[in-house]
């Protein structure tokens, strides 16, 4: 069986990328990764990608062609913010049968596959508090509750669409589409205030086509935080703890990554960090000025050839 990590990505979101992967490749050297692109413009985060952490390309680019295309059929022009983001929906459908979708503004403190191996009691797993904080907020509008479109129960399994994993058979490519449709024919369902995309289709997708579904956080009341935006974390050994708990993973979903932004310097030390040579879970000194711009000279050269 092979499981593993679908992610998203193109040559802007090249350094978060890197940091995503270093901090991955710190626990498992050998977990398969796959990006799928979000748009052409991926030459250089897949050269990085391959070259330094062995990620593959997924593998199927006519499909994924098809795929978007199909989205721009469903779905009017106004509908959703950036159609690309819809991409990650192809994961279903891609080389992985256990598999993990991780946002590229995240960094893992744990190995992944502890994750996926909740999957063992599911089809669909979640980790995240967004039921308990935003809500309904960025996914359904009250046309939702009031109209009974999903039960109460049902719809305490909301979630944010940056961490997720299913099985590869769960949402078959005909139910997708007729799921979609339906998306696209009811508008009113759907919080798109804050500027959101994949989310709340997303989870239209999983809560009506998915019934083995399970959040972490609600079957492990020990499970700790994980939003960027949270500042009671604590670092140690460029590790976050919430209490004595070291997190699964950090997303800054919403929040600042610039320099000042909350918890920017682990940012920096996973974006700069060669894991190849770092001890886990002891400190790592942070690359040097030297090292740092012999790695951006290696692997970013039209960064120094302009």
């Amino acid at each position: 069986m092979t499981r593993g990590v679908y992610i998203v990505a193109n040559d802007r979101v090249a350094d978060n990328a890197i940091a995503l992967m270093s901090s991955i490749r710190l626990h498992e050297p050998d977990l398969p990764v796959v990006m799928i692109p979000f748009n052409e413009d991926c030459h250089q985060v897949e050269r990085i990608l391959t070259e330094k952490f062995q990620v593959q390309l997924f593998p199927d680019l006519p499909f994924l062609e098809e795929f978007t295309q199909l989205i721009g059929e469903i779905f009017p022009r106004d509908f959703l913010k950036l159609p690309n983001k819809m991409r990650k929906l192809a994961a279903w459908f891609g080389p992985l049968e256990e598999f993990l979708y991780v946002d590229t503004d995240i960094v893992v403190f744990r190995p992944l596959l502890e994750t996926l191996n909740f999957l063992k009691d599911a089809d669909f797993i979640t980790c995240d508090f967004h039921h308990k904080g935003r809500g309904l907020a960025d996914v359904f509008s009250e046309a939702v509750p009031s109209q009974n479109i999903f039960t109460s129960e049902a719809l305490k399994d909301v979630f944010n669409s940056g961490f997720w994993g299913a099985r590869r058979g769960s949402l078959s490519l005909e139910t997708m589409k007729a799921l979609l449709r339906e998306c696209a024919a009811h508008r009113e369902y759907f919080d798109f205030s804050s500027g959101t995309t994949d989310q709340p289709i997303l989870n239209y997708l999983v809560l009506k086509g998915i019934e083995r579904r399970l959040n972490i956080v609600r079957v492990n009341p020990q499970e700790p935080g994980s939003w960027g935006g949270s500042t009671h974390f604590v670092e140690r050994d460029h590790i976050l703890y919430d209490g004595d708990c070291p997190l699964r993973y950090l997303h800054w979903a919403g929040t600042p990554m610039r320099s000042g932004a909350p918890y920017r310097e682990l940012w920096e030390y996973y974006r700069y960090l060669d894991y190849a040579n770092a001890i886990v879970p002891t400190t790592t000194s942070t690359a040097s000025k030297s090292s740092v711009q012999s790695f951006l000279k290696q692997y970013l050269p039209f960064l120094f050839n302009r």
